[in-house]
């Protein structure tokens, strides 16, 4: 609405607002005294509603996030669900507060598909974006890739205000109080796009910036997640999209995986299972479909020897042709394989276990030798292999080994021998997600302390697919949560002191099989120590420990709670 417009129905309103206050006393409470007046009040009304024509206020229910002494943990604390339909852009204004002790301590933001119930068996997410430019995808991924999470594509101008060098102290002092508008546009070109502009306390704006695909034809969903933080929300509401049009962009490179080391005489599926990701001039990547894929050098698969596929791809990130992007790998021709025989045992023959269901053989460190129709013999490659699951009980077990021929499968078996524990946490398949399975509750006397020794088994894919602790009363109200991988949060961490002696650049790849002893020490002075001593599968030991935890010594229990692993506890 244009200022002329709004100054003339301003004017109406005034007229009749005095007209019928006529003969009441005390007028001059209503009245306008001058034009100056009247315009700051316009002016005001316009720059506290957007001027689209076309806006829904959301009724926001929720409106303090959080425990407002910023105690609430990861993932236990939630703004109300906002739907954001195709076509629309949400707008959410809030104060954010945190501890101030971690980036992380601030807002979270998730985009799921449509079902508003994190419960559900069909919640999931496209991604969890954090204030400090990190976030990570999730299941919708598994439904379509295109839809996978591109941590390239989060921007950011995050300044270093203080100039020593370090942007983070200084992104924290900033988000301390500050005014964050978050603008999530779900664009009918499926891509969302999303703005975050905090104005710090001390006038330094940021500003983070995030785009994905998404689904074009259904509802989003949005929320907000604490973790060591709170936020007071303060205003809702969805406009129409400002995205009607994606800029188109050219690929500038392509890599593969998963392409077969060798094949049989007889195999012509020289692609096999591979993928194909593209990366994109904008500096988005994706996977793209084989059936888009060419092969600009077709190896003739009827000789033996080594052979050389080259393999191309021409298409825009929109799907327009343009000039292709190409690389080459290369694969080789062999004889048919007659037998297999493992020749080098896997790191892992010792598995604990405790629940009944089958256990995934962990092949790291295992060598499978093939022997050829014409009797030479070579490593075969595991990615061509086929493994079975360990059944779980007690003894001598065996993982059967497989290799799928062009003619005929040829097997043999990995002898393993398994222990039973007397309890375990999370599932064998991995398929255990955050905060749903725990182990009981152990009291901790002051002056006492509780160790807890287990097997962790990993699918080793990120530092936090590993052992938590909980530290908690006897309701279970919170002192804290500390991870293996030095990182915990909840009231009482703020007091703890880390040291660990982790090499990080071993850490994730081998939290799998490893034996964990876990010590809780209840101190008597409102204070908890917790100890990690962990042992790898290679012999290599490490710790992590958290010390001056702040709890009540009167009433302290501990717990374990582990994600996309599980513990078998063995005393």
């Amino acid at each position: 609405m244009k200022t002329t417009k709004l100054l003339k129905f301003a004017l109406y309103f005034a007229i009749l607002a005095a007209v019928g206050l006529v003969g009441c006393e005390k007028l001059d409470l209503y009245s306008i005294d001058a034009p100056s007046d009247l315009q700051s009040r316009i002016d005001s009304i316009a720059a506290a509603k957007p001027n689209t024509g076309d806006t829904t206020y959301v009724t926001i229910t929720t409106a303090i996030v959080g425990a407002e002494n910023n105690s609430s943990g990861w993932w236990t604390a939630f703004s109300d669900y906002f739907s954001v339909p195709t076509g629309k852009l949400l707008h959410l204004e809030f104060i954010n507060h945190g501890t101030g002790v971690n980036n992380w301590n601030n807002w979270n933001l998730a985009v799921t598909n449509e079902i508003a119930d994190r419960a559900a068996a069909d919640y999931k997410e496209y991604f969890v974006l954090r204030s400090d430019a990190y976030g990570w995808g999730g299941k919708m991924a598994n439904v379509d890739p295109r839809y996978a999470f591109d941590i390239k594509m989060i921007t950011h101008n995050y300044p270093d205000t203080d100039g020593n060098g370090d942007i983070w102290n200084d992104f924290r002092t900033t988000m301390q109080g500050a005014r964050v508008s978050l603008d999530i546009d779900h664009s009918a070109t499926g891509n969302v796009f999303v703005t975050a502009t905090a104005v710090g306390t001390n006038g330094v704006t940021l500003v983070e910036t995030y785009q994905q695909p998404v689904s074009a034809a259904a509802d989003l969903m949005a929320f907000l997640i604490c973790d060591g933080s709170y936020f007071e929300m303060k205003k809702a509401y969805l406009i129409p999209s400002k995205v009607t049009v994606v800029e188109d962009v050219n690929p500038v490179s392509i890599a593969v995986t998963g392409t077969p080391a060798f094949l049989e005489l007889g195999n012509k599926n020289f692609w096999g299972d591979a993928k194909a990701t593209v990366t994109f001039a904008d500096g988005s990547s994706a996977q793209v479909d084989s059936a888009d894929i060419s092969f600009n050098v077709i190896p003739d698969m009827t000789t033996l020897g080594v052979k050389t596929v080259v393999v191309a791809y021409s298409k825009t990130k929109q799907g327009a042709y343009c000039k292709a992007v190409t690389t080459f790998y290369k694969l080789e021709v062999t004889n048919p394989v007659v037998g297999l025989e493992v020749t080098t045992m896997p790191l892992i023959t010792k598995y604990y276990y405790f629940s009944g269901d089958p256990i995934l053989f962990n092949t790291t460190g295992l060598v499978v030798t093939g022997t050829y129709s014409d009797g030479t013999k070579a490593v075969i490659p595991k990615e061509t292999l086929q493994f079975g699951k360990i059944p779980a009980a007690s003894g001598t077990q065996s993982a059967l080994i497989s290799y799928v021929g062009a003619t005929k499968t040829v097997t043999t078996t990995c002898p393993l021998t398994l222990v039973k524990g007397i309890g375990q946490v999370g599932a064998n398949d991995f398929s255990t997600a955050w905060w749903t399975a725990f182990s009981a509750d152990y009291k901790v006397p002051s002056g006492s302390s509780k160790t807890l020794t287990m097997y962790c088994y990993s699918d080793n894919l990120a530092n936090w697919h590993s052992p938590c602790t909980i530290l908690r009363k006897s309701d279970k109200t919170e002192n804290a949560v500390v991870r293996m991988d030095s990182f915990g949060w909840g009231a009482g961490y703020g007091t703890a002191t880390l040291t660990s002696d982790w090499n990080w650049d071993k850490f994730t790849s081998n939290i799998s099989g490893s034996k964990v002893v876990i010590t809780v020490t209840n101190n008597g002075n409102n204070t908890a120590d917790v100890l990690y001593n962990v042992t790898y599968a290679t012999g290599e030991t490490h710790f992590q420990k958290y010390a001056g935890v702040t709890v009540d010594s009167a009433d302290l229990n501990c717990a374990l709670v582990t994600e996309v692993s599980y513990l078998v506890i063995v005393e």
